[in-house]
């Protein structure tokens, strides 16, 4: 009988020690979850760009003492939670596949991040090793697979928040790293209020206020003598959403000739004033102009009414059946002279990697693109004006901007269509990241999309005016031709450099007290440890 009793007993024992352990797990998963949707919800066109570091606040404290191999797997539940609303925009024509393709693989990243931040927690500077490790995995994202996917970078939700003056200093790397490291000193602080110790985290508290502070300090002050242009961006808007461009492509082009030409009728009248140069949206001829006569003569009479060059964005075919995504300087009498190559593809959209394998694997490779990329700078002369083109995806990447800047561009111009994503939050994405570009490079950047959001934004990143989504509209502006260079464009990438390099270090430093048994805290790395 007592056998009997104390088996029973045993049993309850581990019922009870089991139901502890699902009942943590579903805790410390919900967290995590909890941590992903407050990452998304820092984001354009929400920009609460105070929830991103308690994203990463909540993502720590969840693997703080866990094991590697289940702190990757909680990052991986809050990669999803985080990528899976961000990006449903990239399947809103081609259906979700490749949405939840993308998303699932972006989250690796997240959990990457997370199995190296156990290991560095309880080391000293914490919080610095933390945010590094974080700075690094974006940048590895920012790479692969097939030339890499920055979106969702941190410093991508900090458009309207104090640490956007950052970028000036150290980029888009140095804002995400000033998010992450607040993040992570928050966790700091919440578990040393949770569980106090005689080494409080002052330096957490210090690090929490200062960040912003500095930020705020550090903020670029326009130049008041900096010469001035005038400038305008058509957004000659298409009839209908969606992929279709074969069949509503002579539309889209006539919408721009007809706006640019009633904006030569506006500046005949004086209503604005002449501008020196007319920016037009990718794609705005996807009927190729230099092959296509009647395209030809729009463009033409467009420029002509105007009387000032137009950078237009055209689809041009190649004599071996591929196409350029290309931007050309249009003169009002010259006709069309340089242009610029997209350089940065879009993979699975405007090319398909690997295309034997994925047209045998997948009937979507058939809706895929066969552009090739360009090359040089991204510099064009328009009207004497040296200017970037970071052509839609182009801005996403810091080294493409960084290039043109310093090759002598005084103006940034974004030409985008994103017509192709509908009213998704896709533009309002970009939009931030062009806003990030504004004060990274100190310089005015020009936002030409087909259907909207265009934009005109000053260096200090302030949107000085912007267009409606899906309207047929005209931004002319006043803006600034800096040439001054700032911190961020002169390192270029050595603070991300630097952040790979501190992430190491910390790693290092974890493996080392991994292995000697005189140190305190010390996660498992064999998985043996409980989720």
């Amino acid at each position: 009988m007592l056998d009997i009793e104390s088996s029973a007993t045993t049993m309850n024992r581990h019922r009870r020690t089991r139901r502890r352990a699902f009942t943590a797990i579903a805790g410390r998963s919900s967290s995590a979850v909890s941590a992903g949707v407050l990452l998304y919800a820092g984001f354009p066109p929400r920009s609460l760009w105070f929830l991103a570091p308690l994203g990463i606040g909540v993502l720590v404290l969840v693997i703080r003492g866990r094991s590697i191999r289940a702190a990757f797997f909680y990052g991986y539940l809050s990669g999803l939670a985080f990528f899976l609303p961000l990006l449903p925009w990239v399947g809103v024509y081609v259906g979700a596949p490749p949405w939840l393709a993308l998303a699932a693989i972006q989250a690796i990243a997240v959990a990457l991040f997370c199995a190296a931040a156990a290991a560095v927690s309880g080391l000293r500077f914490e919080a610095l090793w933390i945010a590094a490790i974080w700075t690094a995995t974006e940048g590895l994202r920012a790479r692969i697979p097939f030339g890499g996917f920055p979106w969702g970078r941190l410093a991508f939700a900090q458009a309207d928040g104090p640490l956007l003056s950052l970028a000036a200093f150290a980029g888009a790397p140095g804002v995400s790293f000033a998010v992450a490291v607040i993040g992570a000193a928050l966790a700091s602080v919440v578990r040393q209020v949770r569980s106090p110790t005689s080494r409080f985290a002052v330096g957490s508290v210090a690090t929490v206020v200062i960040v912003p502070a500095l930020a705020f300090a550090l903020t670029p002050a326009g130049d008041a003598g900096a010469a001035r242009a005038t400038v305008a961006v058509v957004q000659g808007n298409v009839p209908r959403l969606g992929l279709d461009f074969n069949s509503q492509r002579r539309a889209v082009l006539d919408n721009h000739i007809e706006r640019t030409r009633q904006l030569g009728d506006d500046i005949t009248v004086g209503s604005v004033p002449a501008p020196d140069l007319v920016i037009w949206p990718e794609n705005a001829s996807d009927i190729d102009p230099l092959r296509n006569a009647d395209a030809t003569a729009g463009i033409d009479a467009a420029a002509r009414s105007v009387g000032v060059p137009i950078l237009v964005g055209a689809v041009l075919g190649n004599d071996d059946g591929t196409s350029t995504n290309t931007s050309i300087v249009w003169d009002p009498v010259l006709g069309p002279g340089e242009r610029h190559d997209k350089r940065k593809l879009v993979p699975f959209g405007e090319y398909l990697p690997m295309r034997s394998v994925m047209t045998a694997l997948s009937s979507y490779a058939s809706q895929a693109g066969n552009f090739v990329p360009g090359s040089g700078d991204g510099v064009v002369d328009i009207a004497g004006i040296p200017t970037a083109v970071a052509t839609c995806y182009e801005v996403a990447f810091d080294d493409l901007v960084t290039e043109s800047v310093r090759a002598g561009a005084q103006l940034i111009t974004v030409p985008t269509n994103n017509a192709t994503f509908g009213r998704t939050d896709m533009t309002y994405q970009q939009l931030a990241m062009s806003r990030l570009r504004a004060v990274e490079h100190n310089r005015t950047v020009l936002v030409a999309a087909t259907s909207g959001v265009s934009a005109v934004i000053d260096p200090q990143g302030k949107v000085a005016d912007r267009s409606g989504l899906f309207t047929a509209q005209t931004l002319v502006a006043d803006v600034a031709l800096e040439t001054r260079s700032t911190w961020a464009t002169k390192l270029g990438p050595l603070p991300e450099y630097a952040a790979v390099v501190l992430a190491v270090v910390g790693c290092a430093l974890a493996w080392r007290r991994q292995r000697s048994p005189a140190d305190g805290l010390r996660p498992s790395t064999s998985g043996a440890t409980a989720l």
